[in-house]
């Protein structure tokens, strides 16, 4: 087998460690879907992704992404670490600041801002619908006695699928102690990922009630649960952030987070990761939601071998 490049990636982070971790292997087009799978379950990161010479003719490249278990059409920590990886190893160039990512999602462009360790990717998220909303008896039992937010419980899917909930405080949010059986039962029963919550930050109501003009660090706080795939809880979510802001631009869209916010993510599990989250201007359910961030490359080496089966 051909020495393949591969690196592991901190994805969605201001500084090293941050993040989420992420394995990227390059080249390895001679590889079948079995010798990936093999290789991600080997790793155990939470996704790691093979980058593939594009099949499409408008693509950059094409990416293929694997959690330990099986093989996902998108996710969202994957495509802009990926993209990092790209960028950082001259694997492909960008077209006027853009790639274009072929997954299973469909051709997804990659903006690109800055350079060095100040760049921020951001890829525009697939289009979301809200497949069922308001209370539900299953989720209800997941929940229990949490005081909701603003905005109703819904099903949303877009690349994925996932339940959603606003929690009315970030404190209930960042001490919940979730029953884990509860979602992965709940992710089977519906074919969904999981669970993912999310509130509105004290920081943020704290400087619009004493209008001391400070600007907060972030604006929403976000926890996931993608026990669909195993997973118990995932430090920084691109995908699951991305439909949480099409809901947010879909029912709320005239409030402060409309345009757009950042989100803390992962602290709860020793991580802190930072997402920025944009919404293009528009209405309803055709405005455009590009989910990005800062990316760290922390081992860039030599794969050697493959997984034998």
């Amino acid at each position: 087998m051909p020495n393949l490049r591969f690196l592991q990636v901190d994805v969605f982070a201001e500084r090293p460690g941050g993040g989420n971790p992420l394995g990227v292997v390059l080249g390895a087009d001679a590889w079948s879907g079995g010798d990936m799978q093999r290789f991600a379950a080997w790793t155990n990161l939470v996704e790691t992704t093979f980058v593939l010479a594009a099949t499409h003719p408008e693509a950059s490249y094409r990416l293929r992404i694997f959690t330990p278990q099986k093989e996902i059409p998108f996710a969202g920590h994957p495509t802009i670490g990926s993209a990092h990886a790209i960028l950082e190893t001259a694997h492909v160039a960008a077209r006027e600041g853009v790639l274009l990512q072929e997954c299973g999602a469909g051709i997804l462009p990659i903006r690109i801002e800055g350079a060095g360790v100040g760049r921020r990717l951001y890829v525009q998220a697939p289009a979301a619908r809200i497949l069922r909303e308001g209370r539900d008896d299953a989720l209800d039992g997941v929940l229990g006695n949490l005081q909701l937010g603003r905005l109703q419980p819904a099903f949303v899917e877009g690349g994925r699928r996932w339940w959603l909930a606003e929690l009315a405080a970030e404190s209930d949010l960042r001490a919940w102690q979730p029953d884990h059986a509860a979602i992965k039962s709940l992710a089977v029963a519906t074919d969904s990922l999981g669970l993912c919550v999310f509130a509105r930050a004290d920081t943020q109501r704290d400087a619009a009630t004493t209008g001391n003009g400070v600007n907060p660090p972030y604006q929403l706080v976000v926890r996931a649960f993608p026990a669909g795939v195993g997973i118990v809880e995932d430090p920084a979510s691109g995908a699951a952030n991305g439909l949480i802001a099409a809901y947010i631009a879909q029912r709320d869209g005239n409030g402060a987070l409309a345009r757009g916010y950042r989100v803390s993510q992962g602290r709860e599990i020793g991580h802190d990761a930072t997402i920025d989250v944009r919404i293009d201007d528009g209405a309803g359910e055709g405005r455009a939601v590009w989910v990005g961030g800062r990316s760290w490359t922390i081992i860039d080496g030599v794969l050697k071998h493959s997984i034998a089966a």
